[in-house]
């Protein structure tokens, strides 16, 4: 057993070895007709640090950075050529791929910046932390309860934007000698303002149900994942009743890790894909697509693991119901809003339907939900949360002005790590 394990290592580093090498070449390819952002243009920097497989964190930024860019230049430095490619595509703002740490100074030293923002705690943050003369800041990519979001990382960022309340109890309460009221600024969620798509289907008298699980983590504490253990059986419950909608959007990091996520995620497509060929008008949705946004609001229920996704929803204001993880494990703080969700346990997950029905009318549950709303992301009034988010900016502004005035006659230096090395081989 352990030499079959050494030899799906190999085999899986090889694998990854042949993709950054397509991607690199590719790049090289690419990049000479690419335009390239003017000499101090740029005043905002997203610093994106991951591959391609995590790019589901930036996206959900794309639309709050398009609004922004109409009156404050904003580009995404990317580290990865992988994950640069298909941003290339995508982005509705300018993307840098910085591989080397040269190619990173350069660009620091060419532009404007006052601002970097980043989307999650990659190990390589820290290489942009080093420069000084700019302000860095935490935005994340989502909102939850889970134990990331309280981590000792975020004391590195000068500061961090937050939806509300409950994310600065959360901190409160979890790290040390951390000046919250200063470092912290609530924002709500501006994504929220830009929930729109196209619809896969048309839309007509079934109840749409968005099921939408995490991956199944990489440590206990952090098994979250319900796919295994309750996706089929709900799934099967509400394509059988012939009145309802399935949209299903499991992670993209499912199944990478277990192999009995990756076939139960696989069970659940092929059932979804039978059902359609039954019966053409039940348009149920399979959904691996980059945007992320309609399917929240949309949805008459959601059903969610503990993830971003429940808050994404919960800023909607309508119907959701939780998994509970199956690891006696898994961290669940249930001081906030996970303390009154809908939970859901795997032995109850062929009842769907009837639960689906109660969070839909009961009384009692849409006031818990109204509730608990206002706690996580305050007003949700459409476009607030663009407003309050556009504020803080303006604030990192002032602060940047007054620091960069008192600093005026400070003695230039490299900011550059002598024993950084450029060397990388991430794809």
């Amino acid at each position: 057993m352990p030499l079959l394990k050494d030899v799906k290592t190999a085999a899986r580093i090889v694998r990854n070895l042949v993709s950054s090498r397509r991607s690199r070449v590719e790049l090289a390819r690419r990049q000479p007709s690419l335009p390239k952002p003017k000499p101090h243009s740029i005043q905002i920097a997203v610093y994106f640090g991951d591959s391609a497989v995590n790019l589901y964190q930036i996206r959900q930024w794309y639309a709050p950075l398009a609004e922004l860019a109409k009156t404050i230049p904003v580009a995404i430095i990317s580290r990865s050529p992988g994950a640069a490619l298909t941003m290339f595509d995508e982005s509705p703002v300018p993307v840098v791929c910085l591989r080397s740490v040269s190619e990173l100074e350069a660009f620091v030293a060419e532009q404007d910046l006052r601002l970097v923002f980043y989307v999650n705690q990659n190990s390589r943050n820290f290489q942009m932390f080093r420069y000084g003369r700019m302000l860095h800041v935490f935005i994340n990519h989502g909102e939850s309860d889970k134990m990331y979001m309280t981590t000792n990382q975020f004391k590195a960022y000068d500061y961090s934007f937050v939806a509300g309340e409950a994310a600065r109890d959360r901190l409160r309460h979890r790290l040390w000698d951390f000046d919250l009221d200063h470092r912290t600024l609530m924002i709500g969620r501006p994504q929220a303002d830009h929930f729109a798509g196209s619809l896969p289907y048309t839309p007509d008298d079934r109840t749409v149900v968005l099921y939408a699980p995490t991956w199944e983590g990489d440590r206990d504490s952090a098994a979250y994942g319900s796919v295994a253990s309750h996706g089929e059986a709900l799934v099967g419950a509400l394509l059988a009743t012939g009145t309802h909608r399935v949209l299903y959007r499991p992670h993209p990091r499912s199944g990478v890790i277990d192999p009995e996520f990756k076939r139960a995620n696989e069970a659940i497509i092929a059932s979804i894909a039978a059902a359609n060929s039954r019966d053409s008008s039940a348009q149920h949705v399979f959904d691996d697509g980059p945007d992320l946004g309609w399917q929240l609001a949309v949805a008459d229920v959601a059903i969610t693991d503990i993830s971003a996704m429940v808050y994404d929803r919960l800023a909607t204001g309508k119907p959701l119901i939780v998994t509970r993880p199956v690891s006696a494990h898994a961290e669940i703080d249930e001081s906030g809003y996970l303390g009154a969700a809908e939970w859901l346990s795997p032995s109850e997950s062929s009842e769907i339907v009837s639960i689906v029905d109660r969070v839909q009318h009961d009384v009692e549950a849409r006031h818990r939900l109204e509730f608990w709303v206002e706690r996580h992301f305050g007003d949700t009034t459409p476009g607030e949360a663009t407003r309050r988010f556009h504020a803080a900016i303006d604030r990192m502004f002032a602060i940047w002005e007054r620091e960069a005035s008192a600093h005026a006659d400070d003695l230039r230096s490299r900011e550059a790590d002598p024993f950084e090395t450029d060397s990388d081989e991430q794809d």
